[in-house]
């Protein structure tokens, strides 16, 4: 299935129920009075952070959603119905805006979280509620109020531990067949991945995290180039970012170092909450290296990109390097959460 990460919704919510006019008319009752009753609210519209819908692609053919309008009020004094509330699932992390405003009305992160995104209607009054003592026989009810009806804006924001930072063919792919059960296409030629894919890595029995592959970044994608800039907001709420740098990359593509500065360039271009996340630097492919050059070439791109963050040699392919690096993750994200809970 295709990735879709934005989609565009209207919702509506129901009408308030009419009040109505009735007075009670009853042998033996006489002058019994009003007894129209209110009408009922109408139905809101919430939308449903659940956990089996993984992308956005449903409201591309059900763009619309309606909640249920309120009944109409009946006489002697039986209020209408409330109308049903529509309840609209979407994936953990779509974060919601109002189209015409632009107001950002939420952001769905917890599995179960609802929110309201069109308020029903307000119910309309019988005429028994305008009784008084100087009008004892009120020919007059109100309408209920309409129904919020909005366009929403639908962004879906990857929820991931690791995010994986490169140049289209660096090994992204590779890497997460490698250590989770996640199936990417790869191949032994240029190629690059066309949506995000999450993986879970599982170091034990009792830890794992999600490991987040992102389609490769090229350069001028901060500006919309690629599918760069639809996908480097995915990397916004990862806790760490992995670099992946190809050592040998093809004849007709940049060096690793030329490779590596213009993913960082991308990334400060992008935002500063992204360029000052925790990011290590992964030297992929060391197997299509000479044993006794890994050492030298691997230092020298360190070097001359004056890296001071961790640094890991690893070859994806065959899962060389990968178990030391995913436990050295696991390491980092539990103290990171250890941090976090201290200072809460």
């Amino acid at each position: 299935m295709r990735f879709v990460d934005e989609a565009e919704v209207r919702v509506e919510a129901g009408d308030g129920g009419n009040g109505t006019i009735g007075f009670r008319r009853e042998k033996y009752i006489p002058m019994g009075g009003p007894d129209g009753g209110d009408g009922g609210d109408g139905g809101s519209v919430y939308l449903v952070a659940v956990e089996n819908v993984n992308t956005l692609v449903d409201f591309r053919y059900h763009a619309v959603h309606r909640a249920q309008r309120g009944q109409n009020g009946m006489s002697r004094n039986c209020t209408g119905r409330k109308g049903e509330d529509c309840f609209v699932p979407v994936p953990l992390g779509t974060k919601v805006s109002d189209k015409e405003t632009g107001e950002v009305i939420g952001d769905l992160t917890t599995l179960g979280e609802t929110l309201l995104v069109a308020h029903g209607g307000f119910h309309g009054l019988g005429n028994t509620r305008f009784k008084s003592s100087i009008n004892r026989a009120p020919q007059k009810a109100s309408k209920g109020s309409e129904g919020e009806h909005r366009l929403l804006i639908l962004e879906l924001t990857l929820i991931a531990d690791v995010g994986l930072l490169g140049m289209p063919n660096a090994g992204k792919s590779s890497l997460i067949r490698s250590v989770s059960s996640a199936t990417p296409k790869v191949a032994d030629y240029p190629f690059t991945t066309l949506h995000p894919n999450l993986g879970v890595v599982s170091v034990d029995d009792l830890r794992s995290f999600v490991i987040a592959d992102i389609p490769g970044v090229i350069e001028g994608a901060a500006e919309g180039a690629g599918l760069g800039l639809q996908f480097l907001k995915h990397l916004s709420r990862t806790g760490l970012l992995l670099h992946l740098v190809d050592v040998v990359p093809y004849e007709s593509m940049d060096t690793p170092v030329e490779a590596a500065k213009k993913i960082i360039r991308e990334v400060e271009k992008w935002s500063d909450d992204l360029a000052n996340k925790p990011r290590w630097l992964v030297l992929n492919k060391i197997d299509r290296l000479p044993y006794d050059e890994i050492d030298d070439t691997c230092q020298a791109i360190v070097d001359e990109l004056g890296w001071t963050a961790p640094v890991f040699r690893i070859a994806a392919i065959n899962g060389n390097g990968t178990r030391e690096l995913m436990f050295a993750i696991m390491n980092f994200l539990e103290a990171e959460r250890r941090k976090d809970s201290e200072q809460e």
